[in-house]
């Protein structure tokens, strides 16, 4: 089984989400990313939205864990095996700089959605699963799994 661990940041403003559009994937997702050797998930998520947007961010809280197994007929990839995605979700605030695509990346653009308009958008269920830990603010650190299909994608 493949594994990774992944920071993301949910960054909610005035009723709007800030998602970044991953290309190879054609998926709105959350900016945020793998967690590298030695790197802390905190200063990852923070490395990880300048690097996605451009913008400069602090973490204001912890939000919580999600952890998921994607079978390999999910994966759609020849030769694949079973991956597992670890990601920890913080909340995130926006201090400076100004939205841009990522210099050499995969993130095409970044926008602020209105919340509402999330649900008619192809994105990656790690967008439900932090508006939802974002909402409910669960003293576990963790909400039901995101169904996968239609207009939610791994």
């Amino acid at each position: 089984m493949s594994f990774r661990l992944a920071a993301y940041a949910v960054c909610v403003e005035d009723g709007r989400v800030l998602l970044a559009y991953h290309g190879p994937t054609n998926n709105w997702t959350l900016p945020g990313g793998r967690v590298e050797h030695t790197e802390d998930p905190f200063d990852a998520v923070i490395r990880e939205v300048a690097e996605e947007t451009g913008c400069d961010a602090v973490v204001e809280r912890l939000l919580g864990v999600d952890s998921r197994v994607i079978p390999v007929a999910e994966l759609r990839i020849p030769g694949s095996v079973p991956h597992q995605n670890i990601g920890v979700f913080y909340q995130v605030r926006i201090t400076g700089g100004s939205l841009r695509p990522e210099p050499n990346g995969e993130i095409a653009e970044s926008v602020w959605t209105p919340i509402p308009e999330v649900a008619h958008r192809r994105r990656s269920a790690l967008v439900d699963i932090g508006l939802a830990l974002a909402q409910d603010l669960p003293a576990t650190g963790h909400v039901a799994p995101v169904p996968v299909g239609g207009l939610i994608q791994h």
